[in-house]
């Protein structure tokens, strides 16, 4: 065998210092055979507790608070020789065979140990299985099947192996499934999809270092994981390369990776995958041999050649990583942490007593009433600075003005409007025997009347506008102040629109009597009514003998404008003076109309709305909640589903997030010290 073949040199590649520790990197053809170990103890001794820490973390799954840590990926195409290496680092074998042997991320952590009894155990699923060198294997088949079921599918629930043994380097690595891009049976359809997803969430954290494994038998700009690696590092500067197969494909290899064709900017290290059964110790002896010996393979400087040199790199890579991570990391717990603790103290406390379940009523409904006060009663909004719709004065006032406006641009506000018909015709057929150009009242009336009923849906229509609005911005102040607590928003909310509805019919009844009114009544005690009659009235002669000399049909009278005067007008002379008269007093007395309809809008509302804020609103929210539960208080203020899962959520994030801290607290200390 192979191992046999160059026997002699094995003699020749051991240090000669005996010491069993790892020399510089130009000095690795004299590395020790038996017991690499690739830093000297003192530098293990003061990484160490970095790496566990690291380790520990992971292991406490930190990640799911968002906290990435410096990790080691391993990813390669399938049969690229990911097994072989890891192996090597390791000094155990890995499963192997067809297809995708590695179908869930396997987390190695490595540990160099004096004891000569290696230490090997896996966990998974919240258990720990010892096993040993013989069965570790098929001790990580079992584990695969139990997390990722049998058969060859995937799955991203990591299984974590820990290696303690003599000889092997300080290092974790994530191991993931190895690339395909074909389905072979028994694999769902979207196989790669899904390795490719469990690959990109592992590899895009900055944290992460990709340790790209390549046969030298491939082409390098070719390879899926160059492709991968390269959309979340394009320019490769955490992207380390270790060619595979070297003895396979000798040829071009100096070319290919001193070129760098593919942008690996923490350098290539070319390994030889050991053969047979070939012990490892056999391995590295050949691996030394074909380096120095091969005529293309020697042309390779020695920095970047052997598992020996691998392993040291990956070392001080993951030893720099860690250091230059770890403060971030540390900050980045505690932020969590205090944000966390905040989070939990704003929840509402879990109610022990009818007691405090009535003062947390109490004061909820307080609240509420002091949000509405400021928003609909004073016209601050500092409770909801970018919400416009809460601005509630402005809101209000638009909503005013557009009333206000589409009164007094109705076309029974127009004066001009079919000039004096009306009027004719209610005195022509109104005529009795009674003193000439005398107004009867029963003709103004008569005027009035049709012109108020045609405008009335117009106040109706606001007040009910005003209410949905009121209503909306209510709910959304009882639904803040109530999220808390399930029970309470139902109950609230319904009270609210109980209440709005009642609100609502009283605006509406109070409007239809207010139109009644109008219709009923022709008084005012408004010198500005008897103002505007005589202005109007002032025009009265220019515009007869206008009428009479038949001069035109358009006629500018001051304080209307410019009116049409029909020519039927001309026949009712009689009962013109009468009919101009009534306009005039009828264009005076609407607009006394139109300002009663504003302004007592505007008051009544007012009143209204802080009625339902002082009083209405918290008497109906009591009753409806004393109807629905009896009294019992406390009910309405259970805990909902979601509050109980968040406080939940919220408690187990603290005490992890208080035991990674704790945990890196013991090491921040000597981090100074560490020297890389």
């Amino acid at each position: 065998m192979a191992g046999k073949k160059h026997s002699a040199s094995r003699g020749r590649v051991g240090n000669a210092s005996g010491s069993g520790a790892l020399v510089p990197v130009e000095e690795s053809l004299a590395l020790p055979v038996v017991n690499f170990v690739p830093i000297v103890s003192s530098y293990n001794d003061r990484i160490r507790p970095l790496l566990d820490a690291v380790d520990k973390l992971r292991h406490l799954n930190i990640t799911k608070e968002g906290i990435q840590l410096p990790t080691i990926v391993v990813v390669g195409d399938q049969s690229s020789g990911k097994s072989s290496v890891l192996e090597s680092l390791a000094g155990i074998s890995l499963p192997r065979g067809q297809g995708i042997c590695t179908r869930v991320p396997l987390i190695m952590r490595l540990q160099h140990h004096s004891s000569p009894t290696p230490e090997i155990f896996l966990e998974f699923n919240s258990k720990t299985i010892r096993t040993d060198e013989a069965q570790v294997a098929n001790a990580i088949v079992v584990a695969t099947d139990e997390i990722a079921g049998n058969g060859k599918g995937i799955s991203n629930s990591p299984l974590t192996l820990v290696v303690k043994k003599a000889g092997v380097p300080d290092l974790t690595m994530v191991d993931l499934p190895g690339i395909t891009r074909v389905p072979v049976k028994g694999q769902p359809e979207n196989i790669y999809e899904q390795i490719a997803d469990i690959i990109n969430e592992y590899i895009k954290p900055e944290e992460s270092i990709i340790l790209n494994v390549l046969s030298a038998t491939d082409d390098f700009t070719t390879c899926e994981s160059i492709r991968m690696s390269q959309k979340v590092d394009r320019n490769g500067e955490r992207t380390l390369a270790v060619v595979t197969k070297s003895d396979k494909s000798p040829e071009g290899l100096f070319e290919k990776v001193t070129a760098d064709d593919v942008n690996i900017g923490l350098g290539y290290v070319c390994v030889r995958n050991r053969i047979g059964d070939e012990s490892y110790e056999e391995a590295r002896q050949e691996e030394a041999f074909l380096f120095e010996n091969n005529p293309h393979l020697s042309k390779i400087d020695k920095s970047m050649v052997g598992i020996s040199v691998l392993a040291q790199k990956l070392v001080h890579i993951q030893a720099t990583l860690i250091a230059k991570c770890l403060p971030d990391i540390v900050r980045k717990i505690h932020d969590k942490l205090n944000a966390n603790i905040s989070d939990l103290k704003r929840l509402p406390k879990t109610l022990s007593s009818p007691a405090e379940a009535l003062t947390t009523l109490m004061g909820i409904i307080g609240a509420v009433k002091d949000s509405l006060k400021k928003l609909l009663v004073n016209g601050e909004y500092d409770e909801y600075p970018d919400e416009n719709q809460m601005h509630c004065s402005a809101r209000l006032v638009e909503m005013f003005n557009k009333y206000s406006s589409d009164l007094n641009n109705s076309p029974e506000s127009d004066p001009t409007r079919d000039f004096l018909i009306a009027e004719v015709r209610v005195l022509d057929e109104g005529k009795r025997i009674e003193l000439p150009n005398f107004v009867p009242r029963n003709a103004f009336l008569a005027v009035l009347q049709p012109k108020v009923h045609r405008i009335s849906h117009i106040p109706v229509d606001f007040v009910v506008k005003i209410w949905d609005y009121i209503e909306e911005v209510v709910i959304s102040v009882l639904m803040h102040q109530s999220e808390n607590y399930h029970q309470l928003e139902a109950s609230t909310r319904r009270a609210c629109r109980n209440l709005m509805e009642k609100m609502k019919e009283k605006s509406i009844n109070w409007v239809l009597e207010v139109v009644q009114m109008e219709k009923l009544s022709d008084y005012t005690c408004s010198p500005e009514y008897v103002t505007e009659w005589n202005k109007l009235m002032a025009a009265q002669q220019v515009f007869f003998d206008l009428v009479e000399k038949n001069q035109g049909s358009n006629i500018n009278i001051e304080g209307l404008g410019l009116v049409v005067v029909k020519d039927d007008l001309r026949g009712y002379m009689p009962v013109l003076r009468q009919a101009y008269d009534l306009k005039m007093r009828m264009t005076a007395y609407w607009k006394v109309v139109m300002r009663r309809l504003v302004d007592s809008m505007a008051l009544y509302l007012q009143l209204s709305i802080r009625n339902l804020v002082n009083n209405e609103l918290e008497k109906e929210i009591v009753n409806q909640l004393m109807t629905t539960y009896n009294g019992q208080i406390e009910k309405m203020l259970e805990e909902s589903p979601a509050i109980a899962a968040k406080r939940e959520k919220l408690n187990a994030s603290i005490r992890l997030l208080k035991h990674s801290k704790d945990l890196l607290a013991n090491i921040m200390d000597n981090l100074t010290s560490v020297v890389f």
